[in-house]
């Protein structure tokens, strides 16, 4: 082993009061970045860095440590532009929505279309603009969807209430309904997730190649036993 890994704090839930004491994702991003040691780096933009949070607490202690080759891609990755914020959300709808049981779908489709409204509003796109991986996924939960398309049409968010309320609670409610579906594997998906998410923030920030879009179709279920999200 490089003597250099041998000094790197290792990843657990939770924050650390420093390097000695293990690190979460984000703690890693700080110190690989040569930043104060922080759960919530300058280095990576706030809801991306939110996720990795999620993820970093909602998977096993095995599937943790494979997060750590992903730790470098995030550092950099910060931007103002709202449209970050509505993709990082769209993502996470996305993934969550097929799988996610049926009392949390009506909420994640309605981060579905909020996701979308606000990036048709951005780029000047006529409403109801909807990309293909929103269109499959609402496609697998139509009732929800039907009845998020009515609430939506009342509920008009502004940019600020996007940002500070409606794109933090899509990420909240993607992996809270991840880790509780009954999936073969939800720590895969969670991994999934975090990976797809990070390339859509490198391709709209660094203009390089975007992840695919999500899949839609529902995975194999089995019944894992639910995990409690935590360290938002």
């Amino acid at each position: 082993m490089d003597k250099h890994l041998e000094h790197m704090p290792v990843l657990s839930r939770g924050r650390h009061r420093n390097p000695k004491r293990g690190a979460c994702f984000m703690e890693l991003a700080s110190y690989l970045a040569g930043e104060r040691w922080s759960d919530h780096p300058a280095c990576t933009h706030p809801l991306l860095a939110a996720l990795a949070r999620l993820v970093n607490d909602n998977v096993n202690d095995e599937n943790r440590a494979a997060l750590v080759p992903l730790v470098p891609s995030i550092i950099g990755l910060t931007s103002d532009d709202l449209r970050v914020d509505a993709r990082i959300a769209l993502r996470c709808a996305t993934t969550a929505l097929p799988v996610a049981a049926a009392e949390r779908q009506l909420a994640l489709a309605v981060s579905v279309l909020a996701a979308e409204e606000m990036l048709a509003r951005l780029d000047g796109a006529p409403p109801g603009r909807l990309s293909e991986a929103s269109r499959r996924a609402l496609d697998e939960v139509p009732h929800a969807s039907e009845q998020a398309r009515r609430f939506s049409r009342a509920a008009k968010i502004t940019e600020k209430g996007f940002r500070r309320y409606a794109a933090p609670n899509a990420v909240q409610l993607a992996v809270v309904g991840i880790v509780q579906a009954c999936v073969t594997d939800p720590d895969a998906l969670l991994r999934r997730l975090l990976e797809e998410t990070i390339a859509d923030c490198a391709a709209m920030m660094h203009g390089t190649a975007p992840a695919h879009e999500a899949p839609a179709g529902r995975p194999a279920k089995a019944e894992p036993a639910p995990r409690a999200a935590v360290h938002a």
